[in-house]
């Protein structure tokens, strides 16, 4: 299918009823973050069966058109479709294949290259761990002469001090694959760079989140330690969403610090 064929059908599936919760649930009123979008309606396993059906063999230069299109769902068919298509290329067998490594980094540059289009949390959510946060664990040719962990700081950190929400936000949800992969480092270096930076409260709900989840995954004292010398200064939203799972005791002993 083309990318045309796609929309033609996504369209075709719009639901009224569904498309009112959604323009609320998304916050798209005026000065609201999600300002504009424009829904069809239709719940994500209906996106998810789309890109079941097509992802395979759906081209990788048809994407962008999916993703510059004005419908959230579509949008998030192509990031879903880039998913689909890195995942596939980055299993243990292929984790050093130069074709694969060349393609995923193929569908990363194009990732970045659209990354305002990913423009709400959920977009941003299911996408970023699963390209970018995978994509810092494995082989790339895109460094060149640079030092590859180097060049994959400077990839985060440009996206990290972008004056767009959605590529901040990226920087950070992106680190659930690592923690996942049992890497603290990229969690922490960024919690604490949006700590300082961060001013959304999207922002601190994703750091927390990030957080919590480096210290379910890799340790729980990593998490303690990041805590005794941050949590005095860090918002209260981002320092609930961190000590979420932590006993009833320990919540309130960081909450008063």
């Amino acid at each position: 299918m083309t990318a045309a064929e796609v929309i033609a059908y996504m369209e075709s599936l719009r639901n009224e009823e569904q498309r009112r919760v959604l323009v609320q649930f998304f916050k798209t009123g005026p000065g609201e973050y999600g300002e504009g979008d424009e829904f069809l309606g239709l719940k994500v396993p209906q996106t998810r069966e789309v890109v079941k059906s097509v992802a395979k063999d759906f081209p990788l230069s048809e994407v962008p058109e999916l993703l510059m299109s004005r419908w959230h769902e579509v949008r998030l068919c192509g990031l879903l479709i880039l998913v689909e298509k890195f995942e596939k290329l980055a299993t243990k067998r292929l984790e050093h294949d130069e074709a694969a490594i060349r393609a995923r980094d193929e569908i990363l540059t194009m990732y970045l290259q659209y990354a305002e289009q990913a423009n709400n949390w959920d977009l941003v959510d299911l996408s970023a761990p699963k390209i970018l946060g995978h994509w810092l664990l494995l082989p790339t040719f895109l460094n060149g002469s640079q030092n590859e962990h180097d060049y994959k700081i400077k990839v985060l950190d440009h996206l990290a001090q972008s004056p767009c929400l959605w590529r901040q936000r990226m920087s950070i949800v992106c680190t659930w694959k690592t923690s996942q992969m049992g890497d603290p480092s990229w969690c922490l270096r960024y919690a604490e760079k949006h700590l300082s930076e961060g001013r959304h409260d999207l922002m601190h709900k994703a750091v927390g989140w990030m957080l919590r989840e480096m210290g379910k995954r890799v340790s729980i004292d990593l998490l303690r330690d990041f805590l005794r010398q941050h949590a005095h200064k860090m918002p209260r939203t981002a320092l609930r969403y961190a000590i979420e799972k932590m006993t009833d005791e320990e919540r309130r002993y960081w909450m008063t610090l």
